[in-house]
């Protein structure tokens, strides 16, 4: 397994490049990556180009377009696209040119909106979803049921990982774009720098989130490629594996302990004319719990060392 060629796209994202670098620290050498400026995912003709050259064995799929609620909902259109574009063409690029294993990554958006908690494999495609991230939801659905149904006709040794919401390394904290952890981590260290007396948090607090630290997320993805094939997950009747930590909180909740790590002292005001979103999303990681993977980062710990990076790194975002 470690001397095939394994292809990482979108490594230079915060999962790409975790996965990266946890597949080289377990002695993973044969690594091929692509920076967007040398290959177009969302050309199909340049990706089965650079897959007939490289020629990769293992293909990890973590290339996608993603945001938090305020990016989903302004930019429906590009996230259809973009991410039905970019799976599609690596996915089918990696059937033509005989890979022997890929998994592809989604998010936990894929679940009905109201689906009952937690959220269970099978309940994927049993009710209707969130509206403000839809677009973003089917991409991801075709792309699971891509890798189902390649495995099915083919025999294709594809098959699809579901993380929960992520967070850590290389996070993007763009407040225009960012997730609701890495958005809460800049405002509570601006509003302290500048003794601000509030941090404004989107919507009523009381929706609840399951957070998964991006370095646990890699370490499970490297556990599934040397112990996990397709037919484990569709002769089980399901079409993906959950990876999660099986425990949430509220955004109130989240936003507190942000607050305490960065060292805000003002209050927080809760704007309720902002969306909250689905009510809750936590994961049922009871199958990868039973295959023998579980996550190693407390809350408080990841978001320490995602502080920590963010302190060393915010000029990018300035």
């Amino acid at each position: 397994m470690k001397n095939k060629k394994i292809y990482i796209a979108g490594h230079t994202g915060m999962v790409g490049s975790a996965i990266t670098r946890s597949l080289q620290n377990k002695g993973y050498e044969n690594l091929v990556t692509r920076n967007l400026e040398d290959l177009n995912l969302i050309r199909q003709a340049d990706t089965e180009k650079f897959f007939e050259e490289e020629k990769p064995k293992i293909v990890i799929v973590a290339a996608a377009k993603v945001g938090g609620i305020l990016a989903n909902n302004t930019y429906r259109a590009e996230f259809i696209y973009d991410n039905l574009m970019i799976q599609s063409n690596i996915i089918h690029a990696a059937y033509k040119s005989g890979v022997d294993k890929l998994i592809f990554l989604g998010s936990s958006c894929i679940y009905p909106k109201l689906a009952p908690q937690p959220l269970k494999e099978e309940y994927l495609l049993t009710d209707t979803l969130e509206y403000t991230n839809e677009p973003y939801a089917i991409a991801k659905i075709a792309g699971i049921k891509m890798c189902e149904n390649y495995y099915k006709q083919y025999g294709s040794n594809f098959f699809s990982a579901m993380p929960t919401n992520l967070y850590g390394i290389n996070d993007n904290f763009n407040l225009k774009t960012s997730h609701v952890l890495p958005a809460l981590i800049r405002k509570f260290h601006e509003a302290k720098i500048n003794k601000e007396k509030e941090v404004v948090v989107w919507g009523s607090g009381k929706p609840k989130r399951e957070f998964l630290f991006v370095d646990d997320l890699a370490d499970a993805i490297v556990f599934l490629l040397e112990n996990v094939n397709a037919s484990d997950l569709y002769e089980n009747e399901i079409s993906q594996i959950n990876i999660g930590t099986g425990e949430d909180l509220s955004i109130g909740e989240l936003a507190n302990t942000i607050k305490s790590i960065v060292g805000f002292e003002g209050q927080i005001t809760q704007d309720l004319s902002k969306p909250d979103g689905t009510p809750r999303k936590l994961m049922d990681v009871s199958r990868i719990h039973n295959l023998g993977w579980k996550h190693n980062y407390s809350l408080e710990k990841g978001i320490k060392k995602t502080y920590n990076w963010y302190l060393e790194n915010q000029k990018r975002y300035e």
